[in-house]
Parts: C-alpha cells; structure tokens; sequence
C-alpha cells in the first residue's frame, strides 16, 4: 500500500534517528505540521504495523518496526552523508535478526517472477551449449569472480592481470604475493564446489569453515572461528566477540538457510548472515559470496560474478545491512546480478 508523503517523512526520520518522541521526531521532519495532527498520523502508523510504540505517558518514543526496516527501500544515498560515527544505528549483532528473516519473504511476487525468469533463461542455455563452451563459460565466470571479489576487498590486480594468473600462472610484476593467492584461492574454492566436494544441502557450518579455510590458504588468516574482537572500516557496528556465541550464530544461520525454500532466498541470506556475523578473522565477505554460490551451483543455477558492479556500491549495501537491518539495497544489488549472470554468460 502507498505510503502518504507526510508518512514517509516520519518514517525517514525514525529510520536516520530512531526511538524518538513525537516532539522530537516534529523538530525532524521537513513538513509543518501541528503535534494533534502528527499523534495521528503516528497512531496510524502504529495500527499498521509500520512503527512500534514504547513506553507510556510523557515517556512514549517510537520506532520503525522490524520487519519495514529490513525491506524498506527508500534508504538512499544521503543516508551515508553522515560521518560514520554521526549516523545512529545497530553499534553490535542483534541475534532476533534470525527469526526476523525466517518469517519474513525477502522477495515479493514480482521479483520471484523475475528472478525465475532468469533461472528458465540459464536452464535454457545450458541445454544448447556444447560440454567445450560449458567449459570455457565456467572458466571465464570463476575468472571474473575471483577478480571482482577480490576486487571488492583492495585486490590491485586488473581483470586482464587476473585471467594471465588463473589461466596461465603469470603473475603480475610489482604486485604483492598475497594478491595472487587471494585470486588463486578463490578459483580453488569454486572448483571444489563445481566437483560438489563440500556439500551444501543441507548447509552445515562445517562447509562454510571449508570454504574460508580455502580462501584464506597460505594467506596467514587463522582457519578456526575468531576468539578475539575485529572491527570493521566505515561502520561503527561490532560484530559478536565471544567464540562460543559466534559457533552458535553460525549454526543459526544454517538453520535459517536450509528452513528457506527459495534458492535465492538461501544464496542471500548466506552472503548476508556471514558478512554480519564475521565468524573469522579475516575473509567473511569472500566466504560468504562463495558460500552464496555453492548453494546456487549445487541446486543447478547460475553462480554470481558480481563483474557489473562497483566495490563501494556493495560496501555501503553492506554497511546498511549492519547498521539498519535493512536489506532492501543488497537485495537490488543482488537481483542485478542474477540478471547480469543470466544474460551474459553460458
């Protein structure tokens, strides 16, 4: 249902500030309005589930609900126009995000009939293509992957660089070696998925600890769940620091995945969940892109290269997933390249 234009502005303004009265959330908004006439324009809001009251009296503050605040895409660039510790949001993991996401569909019926669109488009390739092309095809995504995915975490390498390098061994003068074998790690971890050594369904954390102990291979990274804190650039948001904890929001995690019955649905919540929970030291965005692309590749769709898009258009998606619970820009995103997918390659 359309939301009124005085009713967006409230909404936006909780979802910058949260928690606030009505006499702060009057000094927020752009439009004049008198306080009996937003009490009622809140009163209705909260019968329709879209901001939840706390409190009584003088001390009622209000906030967007949960389940608006995860899908909700007016969320915009001027969200990161605040300095990273000005913005207000989620500052540590929230454990209720899990069965916020397992009773909530991520897509609605107009993108499940897109993305099985693109899915009939990729089984209809692969029915024409010859086992050779099939080949070549799997070889060129992986390149592609590995280059774009390393991409995203500061990897200098160029797309040309990167296909010399998995293609041939070269590898590029004055870069450093670390960079090469972040690149050959990731082509490790999509063969083994490819071959189905690391069995997805159902997805148990042992496979998502497999995945990450071969990405992060001759890289100095620990294989094991972190025992100690880790930050993360441009965000205020700590992840969960207590190993045991971790362990256990991990298997939440496969819970919440294997409960899930879209295909989709279970890639994304495996990129997502893992990005948030930052089980390991170092390596949790790659492991869970390639954690995200076994499930795809062992339930026969087509796995995502993420080659169209720019690496700080996926960190502030990201960062909103962090900060707002919000997965409306990461799930754009990660429609886009479904589509990308589909149609550029097999």
């Amino acid at each position: 249902m359309p939301i009124k234009t005085r009713h967006r502005l409230i909404i936006n303004a909780l979802l910058t500030s949260p928690r606030k009265s009505i006499s702060a959330i009057k000094d927020l908004i752009t439009e004049k309005v008198s306080i009996p006439t937003l009490n009622r324009d809140i009163k209705q809001l909260v019968a329709e589930g879209l901001l939840i009251k706390f409190g009584a009296g003088r001390n009622i503050i209000y906030e967007v609900s949960k389940s608006f605040q995860l899908l909700n895409n007016n969320i915009g660039e001027s969200y990161f126009d605040k300095d990273v510790d000005e913005r207000e949001g989620n500052k540590k993991f929230d454990p209720s995000i899990f069965t916020l996401l397992a009773s909530t569909p991520l897509f609605n019926q107009s993108e499940i009939k897109e993305l099985k669109k693109f899915h009939i488009l990729y089984q209809e390739k692969l029915q024409s293509i010859s086992p050779v092309l099939l080949q070549k095809e799997t070889e060129r995504l992986t390149i592609e992957l590995s280059w774009k995915s390393s991409q995203i975490e500061g990897n200098t390498y160029s797309l040309l660089e990167t296909e010399l390098l998995l293609s041939e061994k070269k590898i590029a003068k004055d870069k450093d070696k670390s960079e090469a074998v972040m690149l050959l790690n990731h082509k490790t971890a999509m063969d083994y998925l490819y071959e189905q050594r690391i069995p997805m369904s159902p997805l148990k954390v042992s496979a998502i600890e497999n995945i990450h102990s071969l990405l992060m291979k001759d890289l100095g990274i620990s294989k094991n769940i972190r025992k100690r804190v880790v930050g993360i650039t441009g965000t205020t948001y700590k992840p969960p620091d207590n190993e045991f904890h971790i362990r256990e929001y991990l298997e939440n995690t496969c819970d919440a995945i294997n409960k899930k019955e879209l295909i989709y649905e279970k890639a994304l919540l495996a990129v997502l969940l893992i990005s948030v929970i930052q089980p390991f030291e170092d390596g949790n965005k790659r492991t869970g892109r390639i954690t995200a692309n076994g499930i795809l590749i062992e339930n026969n769709y087509c796995p995502l290269s993420y080659r169209g898009l720019k690496p700080m258009d996926y960190k502030k998606a990201i960062i909103l997933f962090y900060e707002q619970s919000n997965i409306a820009a990461f799930k754009q995103l990660f429609i886009d390249q479904i589509a990308f997918a589909a149609n550029n390659y097999f």
